[in-house]
């Protein structure tokens, strides 16, 4: 079976976490952006943990279906819940990144659904 698609996800997802060091430093734009939706600034942390295991369960995911099944599902539900806290605080500008990911999570996990 071919899973060149989900290593090109679980890449695409570690890209997303690209903000990662910024939030853990709490950097000053990325503390506006998150504070633009509604997310405080303690959680930063959180959601990058969250990005990070997530990207990481793709790519064990791809040796052991049911932890790459199971990352896919948690990230289709955080960028989708991102997706909603955009449309909830009327940030359309920044509503296609979110939505980016959430195609992204979603083809990992049809890609690894599809492969078993």
């Amino acid at each position: 079976m071919d899973l060149s698609g989900l290593i090109f996800v679980a890449l695409a997802v570690a890209w997303a976490a690209y903000l990662i060091p910024k939030a853990l430093r709490h950097h000053e734009d990325v503390v506006r952006s998150y504070a633009r939706v509604g997310v405080p600034e303690g959680r930063l942390n959180q959601l990058a943990a969250i990005l990070l295991a997530g990207s990481a369960g793709l790519i064990v995911g791809i040796a052991w279906a049911p932890v790459g099944i199971a990352a896919a599902v948690g990230l289709v539900c955080y960028f989708a819940l991102a997706v909603a806290a955009h449309i909830r605080a009327d940030d359309a500008r920044r509503l296609p990144t979110p939505l980016a990911f959430e195609a992204l999570a979603m083809a990992a996990l049809l890609l690894r659904l599809a492969s078993l």
